[in-house]
């Protein structure tokens, strides 16, 4: 498992760093609501999003960007926090990787962060946000832990379902975290991995909400329940 970087006391803003340039304005244009593909150009596939209806009170929405595991789909990251979408006014974002697992795990940040960059410019163009989360299962998780860690200056929580590992470049705020993991995973195994990873992460000072479960490697029901009362219950 790798370890977070200290915090970095000259900001390293390039991608290489997994640093992201985007930040939230007032929309610049209307968007859709309800399930839509987001693609490049020339029609290729980017990303998955859902965004629930405005709210009546013009109440900006909670981005979450969620990351699929490996050999996964942006559908399949959409789904991680689908069903509570509507509830919690949460505008979900699933990237597709760029490979089947994201940049970091094949080797350093790269195309994956530009593409993120990229898909966050577009949805601040036409969505009201207030709060940025990252979120991920497997090496999603592991890649939402390095990510968000790197840019706690913009995103405010990082939900990760099953990681195996964090490893930011350079870290920059202090994110508040939410981890779980199967006692019984046999892809990750929480001893090499979050009960590795958390006292590490609480050692740093980081705000780590822990939560073990019996079973394997997934997200049942009652885990994206807590994860989703975590995440909308302000700290």
């Amino acid at each position: 498992m790798s370890e977070p970087a200290p915090p970095d006391r000259v900001p390293a803003d390039d991608q290489r760093h997994g640093r992201l340039t985007a930040r939230a304005h007032p929309p610049v244009a209307s968007a859709p609501t309800g399930l839509m593909p987001m693609t490049d150009a020339h029609g290729g596939p980017l990303a998955m999003a859902y965004a629930p209806e405005p709210a009546t009170d013009g109440t900006a929405y909670r981005l979450v960007v969620l990351l699929h595991g490996a050999g996964g789909s942006a559908r399949q990251g959409l789904d991680l926090l689908l069903p509570v979408a509507d509830a919690h006014h949460l505008l979900l974002v699933a990237p597709q990787a760029s490979a089947s697992s994201w940049d970091l795990i094949a080797g350093g940040f790269g195309v994956d962060v530009r593409r993120i960059d990229g898909l966050l410019a577009t949805v601040f163009d036409g969505y009201p946000v207030r709060e940025v989360t990252l979120g991920g299962f497997s090496d999603g998780a592991s890649y939402a832990l390095s990510l968000g860690l790197a840019n706690g200056d913009l995103v405010d929580a990082v939900l990760a379902f099953s990681p195996g590992f964090a490893a930011p470049p350079v870290t920059h705020g202090r994110p508040r975290i939410f981890v779980s993991h199967g006692v019984d995973d046999r892809v990750l195994p929480i001893d090499l991995c979050s009960r590795r990873l958390v006292p590490h992460l609480h050692s740093l000072g980081y705000d780590v909400t822990y939560e073990e479960f019996p079973g394997g490697h997934e997200v049942s029901t009652p885990v994206r329940q807590s994860a989703t009362d975590w995440l909308t219950t302000p700290p």
